[in-house]
């Protein structure tokens, strides 16, 4: 969900704390996520395929995580803002039942090329699913 009023890099500051997130790990997230995005390993769809690589249930792919936090830091800068970098780094697994919580905070801006830069993590109960940082001009 996208808010309907863009952040205006006058408006923003370091240390602004992004609102939280919070996203439930469901069984049709994982396997949508990975349909979507052509995946097909069977461990994002194939309960019994996860169990014999060791994992107790499907788990989320990159691709997935990665829209969630497009997704997250859109619904807090808006429409009119540009991406310009996301980079994250995966720890622990997504497993349905589970949630994931988005928390972030602007660590950077660039006045000349009107850049934030926004540090993140979307932690479920085993930890860091994933950290990272985004990069986006503001109007």
């Amino acid at each position: 969900m996208t808010s309907k009023n863009t952040k205006r890099f006058e408006d923003v500051r370091p240390g602004e704390v992004l609102p939280e997130l919070a996203v439930p790990i469901t069984v049709g997230l994982i396997t949508g996520g990975a349909i979507a995005t052509r995946d097909y390993f069977p461990g994002h769809h194939d309960l019994e395929a996860a169990r014999a690589l060791g994992s107790p249930h499907i788990f989320m792919n990159i691709l997935t995580t990665n829209g969630l936090v497009q997704r997250y830091v859109e619904s807090w800068a808006g429409p009119l803002a540009t991406f310009t970098s996301l980079k994250i780094k995966l720890g622990a697994p997504n497993y349905p039942g589970d949630c994931m919580t988005f928390s972030g905070s602007v660590t950077r801006q660039d006045a000349d090329t009107r850049t934030v830069e926004v540090t993140l993590s979307g932690k479920n109960s085993m930890g860091n699913h994933v950290t990272g940082t985004v990069a986006l001009v503001l109007p």
